[in-house]
């Protein structure tokens, strides 16, 4: 009995320990495309104000996605005509912003 509760407690350990290398090693794990844009890209890009590209529309986004993934991280994390960098919100990581325009990006091919 005892052998079974300092098994089930390391392993507890191992799971935890495993889960914060995968969050380390593995980019974006945590990042959810669409919670970052409905909260920073969607007052934009839902209505298409100030010219941003309505999500969802294919021919909008057909020549920016044609640009590739790269360029328009760089795109958001810098700033692009009216858009602010990371889309006016500066807290923003780079696996966030990668997040969210591969969600744009999937959802709008």
């Amino acid at each position: 009995m005892a052998f079974n509760r300092l098994c089930g407690k390391y392993a507890v350990i191992v799971f935890t320990a495993v889960m914060l290398i995968l969050a380390q090693v593995v980019p974006g794990l945590a990042a959810d495309g669409k919670a970052v844009f409905d909260k920073v890209c969607s007052p934009c890009h839902k209505t298409g104000k100030l010219g941003a590209p309505v999500f969802g529309n294919k021919e909008a986004w057909a020549g920016r996605i044609a640009q590739g993934k790269e360029a328009l991280y760089q795109h958001v994390t810098e700033g692009l005509g009216m858009m602010p960098a990371k889309g006016g919100d500066a807290a923003l990581s780079g696996d966030e912003v990668k997040a969210a325009v591969d969600y744009i990006v999937n959802e709008s091919k």
